[in-house]
């Protein structure tokens, strides 16, 4: 039955094949986020958070949504600098293992990661998308967005990280 599916189904034209699978695969919202270390912070290092209206939901990463057929590095050097002033090239960003995460609600996150000095480094909020952004010690987290932690965690970083992610 797959053999005589498959066979029908890649003698359509292109485009119709494409319509297809737009119908039956999921769909999913991709954004970039920037994890931002503090490369002159000694022990367990400080991390860069985000504080966005409204404030009483915690801190963040600096992250948004890519643009359509945008490249991910460039759509994080690009939020990164939206929301923070810091300009990195793309090819500055590393992709942080691991590189995407799925989230259970729909969207998928591309994560890189890059160190910047933070003495030299001024930091740039515009007051409306982006209340504050400060430097905070990995080990002493300011509380977080829930959407911050669970990701954080993939990284063995933050409240919801176990032990043994830490210990990494």
């Amino acid at each position: 039955m797959r053999v005589l599916f498959y066979s029908a189904f890649y003698r359509l034209p292109v485009p119709i094949r494409h319509r297809l699978v737009r119908l039956a695969a999921p769909t999913y919202l991709v954004g970039a986020v920037t994890l931002v270390r503090d490369s002159e912070a000694p022990g367990a290092g400080r991390l860069l958070l985000l504080r966005q209206p409204p404030a009483r939901r915690g801190w963040g990463l600096p992250a948004g949504l890519l643009t359509r057929r945008e490249p991910p590095a460039v759509g994080a050097a690009r939020e990164l600098a939206e929301e923070t002033g810091i300009r990195v090239k793309p090819e500055q960003l590393r992709p942080a293992v691991p590189n995407a995460v799925v989230h259970p609600k729909g969207w998928v996150d591309i994560v890189f990661e890059v160190e910047v000095p933070a003495s030299t480094t001024p930091l740039t909020v515009d007051g409306a998308e982006v209340q504050e952004a400060a430097w905070h010690p990995i080990d002493n987290l300011p509380r977080l967005t829930t959407h911050t932690a669970r990701l954080l965690a993939e990284y063995g970083i933050g409240p919801l990280a176990t032990l043994d992610d830490r210990a990494r």
